[in-house]
C-alpha cells in the first residue's frame, strides 16, 4: 500500500533529514544571499538522482520527478530557504554559525521536509505517473518576494502544474499535528513609509514652529480610522505604525522632521487599492492643513493568500488518513503574510501548518524569536505527509 510505503521510507530517511535540517540551521543565509544553501540543496538532489535546475530567480532551484508510469497530472511542492537577521540564543549543537543570522521562521524545516519528500518520491517514482515539480525558493522574507521572482522566471511553465502545495511550521501545534483553513487564509502586506516635515524650534515657542510630532500623532489616529470607519467590517484589515522617530528633538526642542514606518494588511484586492488612494489623500490633506508636508511611500507587498476550497478539503481528508483525524485541526484567519500567496493567485493552492511544538521538551517559542526551535519529530511528518499528498494526488487516491 502506497501510504504504508511512504511511512516506512519517511522513518528510514528521518535521521538523514534531521541531519540535513541541522546543517541548514547551522548555516543560515539572508534573503537573496542563499548561495551556500542552494549549493547544498542541489548537491542533495544530485546525490539522489533528481533532475534539477539551479540559478532560478537568483538562488532558487526547480527539481523534477517524473513518474515511471508515463504521462499524468503535474503538481508542484514548494519550500522557502532564507533566514532572518536575528542572533540565535539557543545553546544547541546545531545553533547558527553565522552571527546575526538565524533560521527563526523554520525555513530550514521547510527545505529539509521538501528534500525528504523528494527522496521518498524518487524512491517510489516507478509506481507513479505524471510529474512533481520541486520549488526550492529564495527570499520569502523580503519584498518583492522570491515567489514573485520564481513565477516571473517561469517555474509554473513547461510543464504547467495544476496545483501547488506548501507547508509552514507552527509552534502552537504539537509535532504530529497539522492545521488547515479553506478560502482566505493570510493577508496581503504593504509597507508604509512617511516623513513628516515641519519647522523645528524651541519647545516653549510652538507658535513659531510647525511641530512634526504633533502632525505625526494626528496622522496615526487618522490612518487608523481608515480601518475603523472606511472599510467593510466583513473584510479583515489591519493598519499598524510600528516605528516613529524624529530628527533630533529633546524635552525643549521641536524637531524638523519625523519618520514613521508601518504596515497595511487586508484580504480584498479592491479594498486594498481603494485604501491606498484614501491614505494618500488623507496624508496630503491633513499635513497641509497643519502647515507641514509629508513624503509618503506605499511599498506594495504580497497579495492575500487563498486556499482553494476543494483542494484544501481533499488535502484535509488525505492528512486525516495519514496522521489520524484527531491530528488535523481547523485554523483561524491570520493577518500575517506569506509570498506563497503569489502562487495561490495563479493556480489552485493549499498552504497548511505543520506542528513543531513540544511542551514537555520546552519547545514553545514562537517564530521570529531568538529561542525558536522545533521538535525534530516534526520532520518525520513534514516529509511523509508532503510525499503522501503528492503521490496520492498523482495516483488518484
Amino acid at each position: 500500500m502506497l501510504k504504508e510505503k511512504i511511512r516506512q521510507l519517511a522513518s528510514e530517511f528521518h535521521d538523514e533529514i534531521v541531519a540535513v535540517r541541522r546543517h541548514l540551521h547551522a548555516h543560515p543565509e539572508l534573503s537573496y544571499q542563499e548561495e551556500e544553501t542552494s549549493r547544498f540543496v542541489a548537491a542533495k538532489l544530485g546525490e539522489w538522482g533528481i533532475s534539477h535546475q539551479t540559478g532560478v530567480a537568483g538562488h532558487g532551484i526547480v527539481g523534477e520527478i517524473r513518474g515511471g508510469k508515463g504521462a499524468g497530472r503535474v503538481i508542484a511542492l514548494r519550500a522557502d530557504m532564507d533566514a532572518l537577521p536575528i542572533q540565535e540564543a539557543n545553546d544547541v549543537p546545531y545553533r547558527s554559525q553565522n552571527p546575526g543570522v538565524m533560521h527563526a521562521c523554520g525555513h530550514d524545516v521547510h527545505t529539509a521536509s521538501l528534500l525528504g519528500a523528494a527522496r521518498i518520491l524518487q524512491s517510489l517514482s516507478a509506481e507513479l505517473s505524471g510529474v512533481v515539480k520541486l520549488l526550492f525558493q529564495p527570499a520569502e522574507e523580503r519584498l518583492p518576494g522570491g515567489a514573485k521572482l520564481m513565477i516571473e522566471a517561469g517555474v509554473l511553465e513547461n510543464p504547467v502544474p495544476e496545483l501547488i502545495i506548501g507547508q509552514h511550521v507552527h509552534p502552537p501545534l504539537a509535532a504530529g499535528r497539522v492545521g488547515l483553513r479553506p478560502g482566505r487564509y493570510m493577508a496581503s502586506a504593504d509597507e508604509l513609509y512617511l516623513t513628516v516635515k515641519g519647522r523645528g524650534g524651541h519647545g516653549a515657542l510652538p507658535h513659531d514652529c510647525v511641530d512634526p510630532i504633533l502632525v505625526a500623532s494626528h496622522l496615526i489616529v487618522a490612518l487608523q480610522q481608515l480601518v475603523s470607519r472606511r472599510s467593510d467590517p466583513t473584510i479583515p484589515s489591519v493598519l499598524t505604525i510600528g516605528k516613529i522617530e524624529s530628527e533630533g528633538g529633546s524635552t525643549n526642542v521641536i524637531p524638523n522632521a519625523v519618520h514613521m514606518m508601518g504596515t497595511f494588511r487586508t484580504m480584498d484586492e479592491q479594498w486594498r487599492a481603494e485604501a491606498h488612494e484614501l491614505m494618500e489623500r488623507l496624508v496630503d490633506g491633513l499635513v497641509r492643513s497643519m502647515g507641514a508636508s509629508c513624503e509618503f511611500k506605499i511599498l506594495k507587498g504580497y497579495p492575500f493568500l487563498v486556499n482553494e476550497p476543494a483542494l484544501t478539503e481533499r488535502i484535509r481528508r488525505m492528512a486525516e488518513e495519514y496522521l489520524g483525524a484527531e491530528n488535523v485541526v481547523d485554523l483561524p484567519i491570520r493577518m500575517t503574510a506569506e509570498d506563497f500567496a503569489y502562487y495561490s493567485q495563479r493556480l489552485s493552492a493549499c498552504f497548511y501548518r505543520l506542528g513543531t511544538g513540544n511542551e514537555s521538551k520546552g519547545i514553545t517559542s514562537p517564530v521570529h524569536t531568538d529561542t525558536f526551535d522545533v521538535d525534530e519529530e516534526s520532520l518525520l511528518h513534514g516529509m511523509g505527509l508532503m510525499a503522501w499528498l503528492a503521490a496520492g494526488t498523482l495516483t488518484g487516491v
